[in-house]
């Protein structure tokens, strides 16, 4: 529950301008985690979340840039061991993963937020993108490609 957690928050701060750990706690309630402030002040402490400045001068948190490319790469690492195939079907990237990585690998893709990916479908092994067009599609299968070579 606790990963679950940390997970949220880390999507919501990338979301969100997140400036007082009541504001987090609101947010993580509305996602359907049960949290007080204290809870929330723990999490801030073991994610070693920061508050940064936006461009009118407002602080927020965020994560340290060192943990935020950790994560890609952790993010990029389980994709490449769960990685078996890939091809496409008009615009529909299918992604065939080792068995029960799929919703794994999924979360990855999700996390990175590409704009021609408009969601992922994950079973056992085997992820199901809708990319906004068919053209699209041969560039994020592209993309994919060489951050899969790059590791």
């Amino acid at each position: 529950m606790k990963s679950a957690r940390h997970e949220q928050i880390i999507k919501l701060i990338r979301e969100f301008h997140i400036e007082t750990q009541e504001e987090l706690a609101a947010r993580l309630n509305e996602e359907g985690f049960t949290v007080t402030q204290a809870t929330v002040s723990r999490d801030i402490r073991q994610l070693k979340l920061t508050k940064v400045a936006d461009d009118r001068g407002r602080l927020h948190y965020s994560m340290p840039q060192n943990a935020q490319q950790n994560q890609a790469e952790r993010f990029a690492r389980v994709l490449k061991e769960s990685y078996v195939s890939m091809d496409i079907a008009g615009n529909i990237l299918v992604i065939k993963t080792a068995s029960g990585m799929a919703m794994a690998a999924a979360a990855v893709i999700d996390e990175w937020n590409w704009p021609e990916i408009v969601g992922c479908i994950a079973g056992d092994n085997t992820i199901m993108c809708a990319i906004r067009t068919n053209e699209d599609a041969l560039l994020v299968r592209e993309k994919m490609s060489r951050i899969l070579a790059s590791l």
